[in-house]
């Protein structure tokens, strides 16, 4: 009788802690409600760090139910864009974690995915304006209960991001931070500032580029815009439309990248330019404009920057990534020079080796130019961090089969980590007459450079 007693005793408690941890979930629809076509329908899900995984469905009017959310702590909005297929977007739950774990906020989901699903994309983007005002007026009974506008940041995907702006310009810009992933371009080029996002939205707004020449926005929208690969055709991603990546794949990557940014274990560094083929060829690496705080970081730690780039009111950023997570590269300055008696035009990929790993940079976005006793300087994107170099590959190639084998007389290589981590952090590199023989790699052991100016 006793046991019977225990195991109904059990069987209660345990249903009411079911009851108590209900969850709210996204929106799950499917391409039948895409085709039909949905009305729209905002749900505020709140996240916290006591509830990381478990959403709770908020009142757009009253906060007394909702314990959990702190009104003196930061706020986090996040906004997805356009979901033709009506299914919750794959990044979500990541997003939502890694930001919580870098800070104890209230995280607050925006599901717009009633009115974001359907194969129309301008009925889409017509409905942006709504979720902006539903937002807005959000946020302002938030402000009732002591919440500070500068205190929230929102972090608006493709169409999210435009949403992020009208919401920022209803609150006359003081909202703290907008973080603008891949902004949608479809609907909003040649628009005027108050028709789509811009850096008038908040006090400080951070954009990344991904997928610039399809379904993203070309044109900068804010205080510092990242370009990652020159903002379109992202390593990694399907280059012919037989895959059914190939359209949103570079457009999600924004998205990915920024996840990784928040880790914050793997930092992108990027470089202000006034063009991707200036930041290849290596004319932009010094970021002597940013002082002691070096060139700023892409994604979630930029506001470190915040106050220089405000000085500077509007900034283009570029950087490389690898095809993968971690996305993150290591950049060094290379200078070749050679003394060959006539000019030398190919490409070059060098390899680091060292405690065990390769890295490998490929230097091919254009035939180089190689003159007797001119350093030709260059940009070298490893695909890892070798902190100890041990030893360098280099391979010369001209791409050409027809002629003859060609050769390259080095006289002086040198290798600079732009990034060094750490207080016994390896110097420049150089290694004095190397031959090249045309696709025949050459393997040898760097030395440190003679010059302190280097």
């Amino acid at each position: 009788m006793l046991l019977w007693q225990y195991l109904i005793t059990f069987l209660l408690v345990t249903v009411q802690i079911c009851k108590a941890e209900k969850c709210d979930e996204f929106t799950d629809l499917n391409l039948g409600h895409s085709i039909i076509g949905t009305s729209l329908k905002v749900r505020l899900l709140l996240y916290s760090r006591l509830n990381g995984t478990c959403g709770t469905l908020m009142s757009h009017t009253d906060l007394s139910a909702y314990p959990q959310f702190n009104a003196s702590k930061p706020t986090t909005f996040i906004i997805h864009g356009y979901r033709p297929t009506g299914s919750p977007p794959k990044w979500l739950h990541k997003l939502t974690e890694r930001v919580l774990v870098r800070k104890d906020i209230n995280l607050i989901v925006v599901d717009w995915n009633n009115g974001a699903a359907t194969l129309n994309y301008w009925e889409a983007l017509k409905n942006t304006r709504k979720v902006a005002s539903n937002i807005t007026a959000f946020i302002n009974m938030l402000q009732e209960h002591g919440a500070d506008l500068s205190s929230i940041h929102m972090i608006g995907v493709s169409l999210g991001a435009h949403i992020s702006g009208f919401t920022g310009a209803n609150l006359k810009g003081e909202i703290g931070r907008i973080t603008a992933l891949d902004p949608a371009g479809p609907g909003f080029k040649g628009k005027n500032p108050e028709d789509r996002l811009d850096s008038s939205d908040a006090q400080f707004v951070d954009a990344l580029h991904t997928d610039i020449d399809l379904l993203g926005f070309r044109e900068p929208l804010g205080h510092i815009d990242f370009y990652a690969n020159g903002g379109a055709d992202q390593p990694g991603c399907p280059k012919t439309i037989f895959s059914g990546e190939y359209f949103r794949c570079d457009h999600r990557r924004s998205v990915w990248l920024f996840i990784d940014s928040i880790n914050a274990t793997c930092t992108s560094r990027t470089y202000p330019c006034s063009s991707y083929k200036d930041f290849l060829d290596g004319k932009c690496l010094t970021c002597s404009q940013f002082g002691n705080a070096g060139c700023p970081i892409l994604g979630y730690d930029v506001i470190k920057w915040k106050d220089i780039l405000l000085e500077q009111n509007q900034t283009k950023a570029y950087f490389k990534t690898n095809g993968k997570s971690p996305y993150c590269m290591t950049n060094y300055r290379m200078d070749v020079m050679i003394w060959n008696k006539d000019v030398q035009w190919g490409y070059l990929t060098v390899k680091l080796h060292g405690n065990g790993k390769q890295a490998q940079a490929t230097i091919d976005h254009k035939s180089l130019n190689f003159k007797k006793f001119t350093d030709t300087e260059l940009l070298a994107a490893f695909d890892k961090d070798i902190q100890w170099v041990e030893k360098v590959s280099v391979k010369f190639s001209t791409g050409n089969v027809l002629q003859p084998k060609r050769k390259l007389r080095i006289l002086r290589i040198r290798l600079k980590n732009l990034e060094p981590k750490g207080n016994k952090a390896q110097g420049p590199l150089c290694r004095y007459d190397v031959l090249l023989e045309e696709n025949k790699e050459v393997t040898f052991r760097p030395i440190p450079c003679e010059e302190s100016n280097f």
